[in-house]
């Protein structure tokens, strides 16, 4: 459960901000649905309370959980399928939809390992930003750091 303004993040789309708790009529049914606005964009959307878990509604992680996101970007052993591009960027989406931090830091360090080898897609490009994005704002977030400096920092694991 929430509280307004709490932070949480939302899956795809990143780290928000609680605004409020409204009451709504919908459908013949009175529901409460958090007011959350995405950082990022200043999207705005409502996620009914009741069913925040199945949405993967969930808090920022912790300080040390930073350490473990950051043992995936150093991970250079990890396997890379060889499947074709657009089988790989639907992959690479379930593991950004599913909001788990640990799934999106895999998605940017198999991209990042795939780029030193060949050109990426368009699509896997804008993916590779997609996450890279997602993982700066929420570790900042958990860190307190600007997010310029977590930025420098990623980009220096792979070059």
């Amino acid at each position: 459960m929430f509280v307004q303004g709490d932070m949480a993040v939302y899956p795809a789309h990143g780290v928000g901000i609680i605004e409020a708790i409204e009451n709504q009529h919908v459908a013949g049914v009175d529901q409460d649905f958090y007011i959350m606005k995405i950082l990022d964009n200043n999207m705005k959307i409502m996620i009914p309370t009741a069913s925040s878990d199945n949405v993967g509604l969930r808090a920022i992680i912790n300080k040390k959980e930073v350490e473990a996101v950051l043992e995936i970007l150093r991970d250079r052993d990890a396997e890379i399928g060889t499947q074709t591009w657009n089988r790989r960027y639907r992959d690479y989406m379930e593991k950004i939809k599913t909001g788990s931090i640990h799934e999106v830091a895999v998605v940017l360090r198999d991209l990042y390992l795939l780029s030193a080898d060949k050109d990426l897609s368009y699509g896997e490009r804008k993916m590779m930003d997609t996450a890279k994005s997602l993982l700066i704002t929420e570790i900042s977030l958990a860190k307190k750091v600007d997010e310029a400096k977590i930025e420098t920092m990623i980009e220096n694991m792979f070059n």
